[in-house]
């Protein structure tokens, strides 16, 4: 796999340039104390450090090597050792954490990008520290004190691991039928049993203790996803004085031999009477998972966005050093050209280039509702970011996602026959990220969610809210790029007219929603990434540097031109409604 290289300069742009974030950290008092323009700039750097240096470069001998399982006993890539010893000691799990555990307290704007670093680096190892910062967020917002205590400063540090123990094997989505159970032992603790599947780093050997956030029931709880309670299950117990005890009634079943991220250990967890503590309140366990859910679905966002990013850089040097055929005057009197004069593989980088780099702005977008969200001193700004989030988040997850493996693809096919072969590592990527559409709820799961929860649900305000928002930039700098906003306005009205006609004919017919779904929510993506290059040709017009102008708005316009345009046939499809998907009958399959 060619080197990887962080595209530090980009992130710097997107930032301080586009969006200014470093004006808002200065304007809210707690971000103030934590984080100015040279701190995270100073963070980014060293972490493009750690992922290219410690991370990287073992990518493709961790995939070939993947996960051990002996008798109980998971062997991760011996690789992973150090590079995960480098993540714990610089403290980069606890990036975003609260600094009163332990944490460095960043904004989720500037801990996003570290976060894409790691997913291009190797995304099976990045899921390791992410999934510990995500089952922290739950212990943060809503365990005890004392569990916040004793838990959080050790999965900062990456002493403890994390993981989130969710699914059963007849209970996926529809967590409301988990039969994992809790028995109350009326001293504050409770008896867990059940098992759970697809965890993902429920068990290995980089940490001396996992934290298990359970999902489980009580005897009489009510029925369905009401019933639900969350619980913190440590393999390990707890001593007195916060070190690690005895082991605790938690065995990893198996693992799961998988299509790709090998080298992350995907495992049944069983647990046979394990102690464990309820976080939060009984019943309200879903809730609490909720509250990490728009984190980790955006990080999975950043997973399809960081190898679809390492999987266009590898394209690239490819695409430069390959030569095949001659016929292009201006590359001089070598016997070959190289393969980037062709015209598809042109069209297949400047894609891929085009959608990472509207990705990146995306999920710098969607990360600065979360923190304002949750640092805004304005009650009502936060209220207006956090419905704009909860809005985005299927979007992150799955538009991103779509196109991602699209990302992974195209850079297959610029190598040819290399890309299918391991050597070059392409085909790693594909398997790698074809993951992302399906974990953390199904791609078509997000699109039901948006549509169904974000949309009909809210009556279309927030979609408005942010649709005024679009005009209102678009017509503030039409004069700089009349064409390109003129064009984006109209596909904002596109996006708003198609909205009005599939809450309209819902409320006659509810099948219309599931229908328009997969559709809608990537009509909603390439308008949001219209909107992305637009702000990026606008604060690039008032860059010095030349270079990085250049690209911008040629890359923009190439999106506008060759991309956006898709909304088009999108909203045809969507507008043939639900007859024609639902006048099968069974035997008609």
């Amino acid at each position: 796999m060619s080197q990887y290289t962080a595209p530090v300069k980009d992130m710097n742009f997107v930032l301080f340039d586009v969006f200014k974030a470093d004006e808002y950290w200065q304007s809210n008092s707690t971000l103030a104390e934590a984080i100015d323009p040279d701190t995270a700039k100073a963070i980014l750097e060293e972490s493009a450090k750690v992922t290219e240096q410690a991370i990287a470069p073992f990518s493709r001998t961790a995939d070939e090597e993947g996960v051990q399982f002996n008798e109980g006993v998971v062997t991760t890539p011996e690789c992973y050792k150090n590079a995960f010893n480098v993540v714990a000691e610089g403290g980069w799990i606890g990036l975003a954490g609260d600094p009163e555990y332990g944490g460095m307290g960043m904004p989720k704007s500037l801990a996003a990008m570290h976060e894409e670093m790691m997913c291009s680096a190797d995304l099976a190892f990045a899921l390791y520290p992410g999934l510990t910062a995500g089952a922290c967020l739950a212990i943060r917002a809503h365990a005890s004190d004392e569990f916040k205590e004793t838990y959080l400063p050790n999965m900062y540090a990456g002493t403890w691991a994390g993981s989130m123990c969710l699914t059963e094997a007849h209970a996926g989505t529809d967590l409301g039928l988990i039969k994992t159970k809790a028995v109350d032992n009326g001293d504050g603790s409770y008896d867990i049993t059940g098992s759970k599947i697809f965890i993902s780093g429920g068990e290995q050997d980089l940490t001396e203790n996992i934290i298990h956030l359970v999902l489980a029931k009580l005897p009489d709880a009510p029925e369905g996803s009401r019933g639900i309670s969350l619980f913190i299950v440590p393999k390990r117990h707890v001593n007195q004085d916060g070190s690690s005890g005895e082991n605790n009634n938690v065995s990893c079943g198996s693992i799961e031999h998988k299509m790709g991220i090998h080298g992350s250990a995907t495992c049944v967890i069983n647990f046979d009477g394990a102690k464990g503590y309820l976080v939060g309140e009984i019943n309200k366990g879903l809730a609490c998972m909720f509250t990490m859910m728009n984190y980790e679905r955006l990080l999975v966002g950043l997973q399809g966005l960081g190898a679809a990013e390492r999987s266009y850089q590898n394209a690239l040097t490819y695409a430069l050093d390959r030569g095949q055929g001659k016929g292009n005057p201006r590359m001089g009197e070598g016997a070959t050209d190289p393969i980037i004069v062709h015209p598809d593989v042109r069209r297949m980088l400047l894609n891929m280039k085009a959608m990472n780099e509207a990705g990146r702005a995306f999920t710098t977008y969607v990360s600065i509702q979360l923190d304002k969200a949750k640092y805004d001193e304005d009650a009502d700004v936060a209220k207006i970011a956090n419905a704009k989030g909860q809005l985005l988040t299927p979007i992150a997850k799955a538009f991103m996602t779509d196109i991602s493996l699209e990302m992974t693809i195209a850079g297959q096919q610029v190598f040819g026959g290399h890309g299918y072969v391991r050597e070059w590592g392409q085909e790693q990527l594909v398997r790698d990220t074809r993951i992302t559409q399906i974990y953390e709820g199904t791609n078509g799961v997000q699109a039901l969610d948006l549509i169904g929860r974000k949309v009909a649900m809210d009556n279309g305000v927030t979609a408005n809210t942010l649709a005024k928002e679009v005009i209102a930039f678009a017509q503030e700098n039409e004069q700089l790029f009349p064409k390109e906003l003129k064009q984006l306005t109209e596909a904002v009205d596109v996006l708003s007219a198609v909205t009005v006609d599939v809450l309209k004919k819902a409320a006659v017919n509810p099948n219309e929603l599931g229908a328009a779904s997969v559709d809608y929510l990537h009509l909603f993506g390439y308008v949001m990434y219209g909107y992305m290059w637009a702000k990026m040709m606008v604060a690039a017009n008032n860059v010095s540097d030349e270079q990085l102008k250049t690209s911008k708005l040629k890359t923009g316009r190439f999106y506008f031109s060759r991309l956006l345009p898709k909304i088009h046939s999108l909203k045809a499809m969507i507008e043939s409604g639900a007859d024609e998907l639902y006048q099968h009958s069974v035997d008609d399959f």
